[in-house]
């Protein structure tokens, strides 16, 4: 039963933990290196991560400064960010590559916040789908007689819980998420 609870409360940080990853890579107003994470630029014949071939910083708060170890694959970097989702044109003058993130106009923040909730309630599906998981568990569990009645009751109370304490926390961090874009 202790394993059932230990395993639960697992998969529902990792679904946490993705919700976080997938803000971090959403494109509010502000710069952040975190955007490039999912780029991967043709370095010698291998698709290589960007931050792996080049420094990336943020200097302003509207701007990423990417700095190849390399000057031979700046134009592979720039065909990498063009080929992105990001939207954002680089700006390459043979030394670095330059991302200016204009402000975002109104109706691109409402769409960037309806993607957010629906991230976030994807976040909740799987949350909620673990504690389905868990119960059934223990369901199988005292139908086998390895726990009592009592028992799974007590078990299904902490993980609805649990469940419970997680959803809130995904609610707090799109609402979070909704007031960094909405800034201007």
């Amino acid at each position: 039963m202790l394993q059932v609870l230990e395993i639960c409360e697992s998969k529902m940080q990792k679904s946490l933990e993705s919700l976080e990853k997938d803000f971090s890579s959403l494109r509010t107003g502000r710069a952040s290196a975190s955007l490039l994470d999912k780029i991967r630029v043709e370095y010698y014949g291998n698709e290589t991560p960007i931050n792996q071939v080049a420094t990336i910083s943020v200097p302003e708060a509207r701007m990423i400064v990417i700095q190849p170890w390399d000057k031979s694959i700046l134009s592979a970097i720039e065909k990498a960010i063009l080929k992105s989702d990001l939207g954002l044109p680089p700006n390459n003058d043979g030394k670095l590559i330059r991302l200016n993130f204009p402000p975002l106009n109104e109706e691109r923040r409402k769409t960037l916040v309806k993607s957010a909730k629906a991230t976030a309630e994807q976040s909740r599906v799987a949350i909620r789908n673990v504690r389905r998981e868990a119960m059934d568990e223990l369901k199988k569990l005292q139908k086998s007689s390895e726990i009592s009645e009592d028992e799974q009751k007590d078990a299904e109370a902490k993980i609805q819980k649990m469940t419970d304490s997680y959803i809130v926390e995904v609610g707090t961090l799109t609402d979070d998420k909704e007031k960094e874009i909405m800034e201007i």
